[in-house]
């Protein structure tokens, strides 16, 4: 009815190896990819520069006027209206993302 004996010390070692396959499968399935994205993206913002036309995180559009270390000042209507917001607040480069996309199509 109930296995008892030499069981138990195989059973821990298999399972320690099933836990470890599966932290393995988590991280090359989940973490490495964020990470890689999460570098893509610090170097986007890091290639930042005058005249990019960028998307905020809050959505907010407009063209880099001025940028120092941690900050962009960006233009954002026809009123010229400028806004200054942190580099970890921009979403996307427009202009980088449409020359990366033209560039794609070529290949």
């Amino acid at each position: 009815m109930f296995l008892t004996g030499s069981t138990g010390a195989g059973g821990s070692a298999s399972m320690i190896i099933m836990l470890l396959l599966f932290f393995v499968l988590m991280w090359f399935f989940m973490i490495r990819p964020e990470k890689k994205k999460q570098k893509k993206i610090e170097a986007m913002r890091n290639a930042l520069c005058v005249g990019d036309e960028i998307v905020t995180i809050g959505g907010i559009m407009g063209t880099i006027v001025h940028i120092t270390e941690d900050d962009i000042t960006i233009e954002t209507s026809e009123d010229k209206v400028r806004v200054q917001f942190k580099k970890w607040a921009v979403s996307t480069n427009v202009r980088a993302e449409a020359a990366e996309a033209k560039e794609n199509n070529k290949k």
